[in-house]
């Protein structure tokens, strides 16, 4: 098991993802080193986030023009509405399956 540690009392060397990902790096692979439990109110259960070595993390991989572009596609269907074939600027919500002038519109006109 993981050595835990209090909220803001977790020593130097140590960072999470989000901070990790701050400095230009990424996990690299390593295993999890401790975590850091913030305690909430009302009995729930702490919130957790999860440690990594600073010095065994690897520098963030560049983007290439291949990922560059299956992100862009991704994202071009995401904005895509199923309905209408259009891209409508926004990501569709997945709440309502279409853009929002195809949901509020009635089914008799569509």
């Amino acid at each position: 098991m993981a050595t835990v540690y209090r909220w803001r009392l977790a020593p130097d060397g140590l960072a999470t993802r989000r901070q990790l990902r701050a400095l230009g790096l990424r996990p690299g692979g390593q295993d999890v080193v401790a975590e850091l439990h913030r305690p909430r109110r009302g009995g729930r259960a702490p919130l957790v986030a999860y440690l990594y070595r600073i010095a065994h993390a690897r520098p963030v991989r560049p983007m290439t023009p291949g990922r560059a572009a299956a992100l862009a596609a991704a994202m071009r269907a995401r904005r895509t509405c199923p309905n209408c074939r259009t891209d409508v600027g926004y990501c569709i919500p997945r709440s309502l399956g279409m853009c929002v002038p195809c949901h509020d519109t009635p089914a008799l006109s569509r």
